[in-house]
This record gives C-alpha cells, structure tokens and sequence, in this order.
C-alpha cells in the first residue's frame, strides 16, 4: 500500500480504512514514510478530518506500535488510573493530584511530558529537585509504585513510538491543531500506559492551548468518545486557563508552591478547588468512590491529614530526588529575586 495512495485518499475527503491507518503507523516506526509523507498526510487530516471509527483506529495503532504497560504482571492490584492536562502557564495540578489520589487507594503511574512554547512541562518542574529521575528503570518504577502509589515519570523511546514521531513532524508543519491527531496522541500514550480509568482537564483561556469554548469542547467530546471506542473510560473537564494556578509560574517555583500546598503551609483557593474536582473524577472513575462528592470529601481528608504529602515525598524520594522534599527540597534560587512591592517602589 502506498503512501502516496493514503495521503490522495485523505485528501480526497475519504475516511481512511483500518489497513490503510495500519500501513502509515508501520511507517511512521519503521521510517518507510518519509517526513513529507508523514507531514502531508497529517495536512489532509487537519484540514479534512477523521470520523470517530478512522481516529479510534489511529489511537489504537499507535497504541501498539510500542511496548504496551501491564500492571498486573508487575504485583499491582490496585486500580490504575490517571490524570492529564492539556497544559498551561503555572499548571502544577499534576504535582499535588498525584499523591492525593495515591493516598486514596488509587494507583497513578503518570506518563508526563515537557514544556511547550513559554511554559515548563511537569518533568521540568520535577528536575528542579536535584537528582529527580524521570526515566527510571522499570524494576525501579514498580518499586516507587508499591511504596508511594505514584509515580511521575517521562514516556520511554519503546512507549508509543510512532507518536513520537508523528508529533515531532507535526509541531514544525503547522498541524499541532488537528483535534484528531491531538486526541490519538495524548490517547495512545495513555492506553499504552495499561490505565483503567482516565480524567482529562482540558484547559481553555489565554494561557492556554485552546482559546475558544467551541473548539475546548469538541476537543473534550473527542477524547471521550475515542477513549471509549478504545476500551479506555474517561471523563474530561474543561477548566478555566486565564490566570496562573496557584501564586507561582516557574519551575522551581511551582514545585516550592506544591509542598506548601501539601503540607498546608499556602493553598491558593482556586488550586485547591481544581485540584479535589479531578482528584473527585478519578476516584469516582476508579470506583474507590461511590459518587463524585464523597470521591471529593476522601480526597480533601488525604491532603488535610498530610497522608498525601507522605506519599509525595516517598515518589521523590524514590526516584533520586531529595531525601526529606518536605523539610529541605534543595531547590536552585535564581540569581535576581524581586517581588510586585519591590518592583514598584523602584517604579
């Protein structure tokens, strides 16, 4: 089948069969499609589309492309599910959610990634902690698991590969936006990480990704349908990105503002309310919760005792990073260190 066939049937306004969406991942991995067949072809996509059947096949190709997680076969019996944000400007949810729902019973092995555009990505936030591993070995990821029910780590060259490639020719050919191709990546990676139950938080607003409500819900009907068609259950909210969460935006920032969080030294309101809305979700999600509100209530009773910063300072600790991240995180201080009264007195 060729290549040049697919991207004509594409761009012809045709709905791509299984066999076809099949050859261009093997392709995609193997690098029988050369980087102007693969950006053709993701072209046609953003600008003529996927029905529900050609993306839920992408996701699964993608999906299997790789090494595919399963849990069970390492000693995990608790469920396993999962939070992922679309990304934006000060977004450290991820960091305090984790442990959280981890404290709750739930068991969350998040696959993160790096920061796009003017933002830090969970894993650079993460290497703010000297010697925080984000590519552990796998005997040392089940370890960290068992001991802390989290884990914070980046995505392996064997998990999803052709994704990896995929976005990589996307983001330099101006097709970023196709919400097929945006939904099959985030997907495959999370089907590929062997998760029971998903929460997505669709960010919307002028620090984010999406700016539009129209296109912000139809990103989130996508991921929902797809991940159902996939085998995956899942849930999306679409939360406000119009203002930084929380008090800080910054790497290290963000990481001194989630232990103080945790521990409830500082817990900026808006954050708080976020961050026990999806820790809700996903335990509801995950049935460890009958409903919504008492998934809400076990989760505002796990940061409030300190159970959930317990369970982060395992993760980081596990994981190389600081011994104690509660008393001493040994985080870097920028060399110029003003604040908004300093600055405006010098006005």
């Amino acid at each position: 089948m060729l290549p040049a066939e697919i991207i004509r049937s594409k761009r012809d306004r045709h709905a791509l069969s299984e066999a076809q969406i099949l050859a261009f991942v093997r392709g995609l991995v193997d690098g029988s499609w050369s980087e102007g067949q693969v950006a053709a072809l993701a072209m046609a996509v953003l600008l003529n589309g996927m029905d529900r059947a050609e993306c839920v096949a992408l996701t699964r190709a993608m999906t299997q492309s790789g090494q595919v997680l399963r849990w069970p076969t390492g000693g995990v019996s608790r469920p396993v599910v999962d939070k992922h944000s679309t990304g934006g400007v000060g977004d450290k949810v991820s960091l305090v959610l984790a442990p959280i729902v981890a404290a709750c019973g739930g068991l969350v092995p998040m696959i993160s990634g790096r920061g796009l555009g003017h933002t830090g990505g969970t894993l650079d936030k993460l290497q703010a902690l000297p010697g925080y591993e984000v590519a552990p070995s796998r005997v040392r990821l089940l370890r960290v698991l068992h001991d802390s029910g989290c884990a914070i780590v980046g995505a392996s060259a064997e998990l999803a590969p052709a994704d990896r490639r995929l976005y990589a020719i996307r983001d330099v050919t101006a097709t970023v936006e196709s919400v097929p191709l945006i939904t099959a990546s985030i997907l495959s990676k999370k089907l590929a990480a062997g998760l029971g139950s998903l929460v997505m938080d669709v960010k919307l607003g002028n620090g984010a990704f999406m700016h539009d409500l129209a296109e912000a819900r139809a990103l989130s009907e996508s991921l929902v349908a797809v991940a159902a068609g996939a085998g995956l259950p899942c849930r999306a909210l679409i939360t406000d990105m119009n203002q930084v969460l929380g008090l800080s935006a910054g790497n290290a920032l963000e990481v001194a503002e989630s232990v103080d969080f945790l521990t409830g030294a500082v817990q900026e309101p808006r954050l708080r309310a976020l961050t026990l809305a999806l820790a809700a979700q996903m335990l509801h999600g995950a049935g460890l919760a009958p409903s919504v509100a008492s998934g809400a209530a076990l989760a505002e009773a796990a940061l409030t005792s300190g159970r959930a910063a317990e369970h982060f300072a395992r993760m980081v600790a596990g994981l190389g990073g600081p011994r104690d991240v509660l008393a001493d995180a040994q985080l870097p201080t920028a060399p110029v260190v003003s604040n908004s009264a300093m600055l405006g007195a010098a006005a």
